[in-house]
């Protein structure tokens, strides 16, 4: 009989008394006892370090399994190559906070859990839709802990000044509004703007909000075929029937960056789009539920509402996306067990509500979700119930693709149809294809 490793008999012990306990694997059977059995933990991530600090603090008094956790709030811009030479050179984490769109990228880094102990359904029982991506094909890569779903923030004077007592529910109905909400100047300079779609460099988001439009039309943009290999699927492929999704969505994307047009709203030289929403310049906005405190704090004044993000008319189904951010065991550590024990500590029900709340953002569990709540939360915990996700295999790459297939339509370069067949031409690339 083949030999266990410390770290699989670890596995075992805590998953194993989980399901002997038949209990939901995420509420943490795993006893808080009087002897701290875990030792030293760091976790890095980009998200607030008070926040985490907090929570850890409060959590390890009721169990000292956490009183050694700690965890270092990294930059956004660096943590990629900060994790990736850390893990390198034997100094990095035990666990690190990854995002869903990086799991493909990052899975090497990462101590895979095996689906002996975390079936795949229990994973899909207990978290929304969008953590699919931390999903391999041997186990779980991260286990979730946070979404961030995509919502329509709208300036609720700028609509009424145009008749406007709601908000969008249908992408077509932008265009009536773009006519009646944007303002210009004697020389037709944009002074006030309705929507910000049609640019790359100065729509925040412009990558996700493409993404999707394209999934809202019923389109992919990265799929599995037959035999089991990631291939693009941004456009069809030879000798199958499809709808032009991808088309479509970016048509109508970059509508509103065309001068030509009655619903001309946005062009590059206008500022980034999230400023000129908190500014007061821009009507209706597409970003994320964690910056609605960032735009409080830059203009407390500003009347603005939150609602879901407007669909397809036609469509059977509303789709919407979230990012999810999970915690992984750093393949590298030197505690592999200690840390997916950790991991599980703070995704259970207790703490890792806590640590949604402390840090405005909602939780990934489906049951947290589902909790009565207050105020706006109520909103983004039903955002993220229905976010969907995709499986982006590089995001730098892939958002240097996005942004060259909307500047390719904006400019005038490439047709609509043969900017999409590029785009999927690089995208294959980017796979290895």
């Amino acid at each position: 009989m083949k030999k266990l490793s410390m770290f699989q008999l670890s596995l075992l012990v805590i998953f194993g008394g989980l399901a002997i306990a038949g209990v939901l694997i995420f509420s943490i059977a795993i006893s808080g006892g009087e002897n701290n059995t875990i030792g030293p933990i760091k976790i890095w991530g980009t998200l607030d370090q008070g926040a985490f600090a907090v929570v850890i603090r409060q959590a390890a008094e009721n169990n000292p399994q956490l009183s050694q956790v700690t965890y270092e709030q990294k930059s956004e811009t660096t943590f990629e190559s900060d994790l990736t030479n850390a893990l390198a050179s034997g100094t990095g984490p035990d666990l690190f906070i990854l995002r869903q769109d990086y799991a493909l990228k990052d899975a090497g880094k990462a101590a895979t859990i095996p689906f002996s102990a975390l079936s795949k359904s229990q994973f899909e029982n207990t978290f929304i839709e969008a953590s699919h991506p931390f999903l391999a094909q041997n186990g779980v890569i991260a286990v979730p802990i946070f979404a961030d779903p995509l919502v329509l923030y709208w300036n609720k004077d700028m609509l009424a000044s145009a008749g406007y007592a709601q908000p969008p529910k249908y992408w077509d109905e932008l265009f009536q509004i773009a006519q009646k909400v944007t303002k210009k100047d004697d020389s037709g300079t944009i002074t006030k703007s309705a929507i910000a779609l049609g640019e790359y460099k100065n729509v925040t988001n412009a990558k996700d909000v493409l993404a999707t439009l394209i999934l809202q039309a019923g389109g992919d943009i990265t799929a599995y075929d037959n035999t089991g290999r990631l291939i693009p699927a941004l456009a069809p492929r030879a000798g199958v029937t499809s709808v032009q999704s991808t088309a479509s969505a970016l048509r109508f994307f970059t509508e509103f960056a065309d001068p030509s047009k009655n619903n001309y709203s946005w062009n590059r030289s206008l500022p980034e789009s999230q400023r000129a929403f908190a500014a007061g310049d821009l009507a209706i906005y597409v970003g994320y539920a964690s910056e609605a405190s960032m735009i409080t704090r830059t203009n407390p004044n500003l009347n603005f509402g939150l609602a879901a993000l407007p669909q397809i008319r036609s469509a059977a189904n509303s789709v919407n996306t979230a990012h999810v951010w999970g915690l992984a065991a750093s393949r590298a550590g030197k505690n592999p067990g200690g840390a997916i024990t950790v991991a599980l500590l703070l995704v259970s029900a207790d703490i890792g509500g806590s640590l949604s709340a402390a840090l405005g953002i909602p939780s990934a569990r489906r049951d947290i979700l589902n909790k009565p709540v207050q105020g706006n939360n109520e909103f983004f915990n039903k955002q993220a119930i229905v976010g969907y996700s995709w499986l982006d295999p590089d995001p730098d790459k892939t958002a240097e693709l996005f942004r060259a297939m909307i500047e390719n339509t904006t400019s005038g370069t490439l047709l609509v149809a043969d900017a999409v067949q590029r785009a999927d031409q690089e995208l294959g690339q980017i796979l290895g294809l």
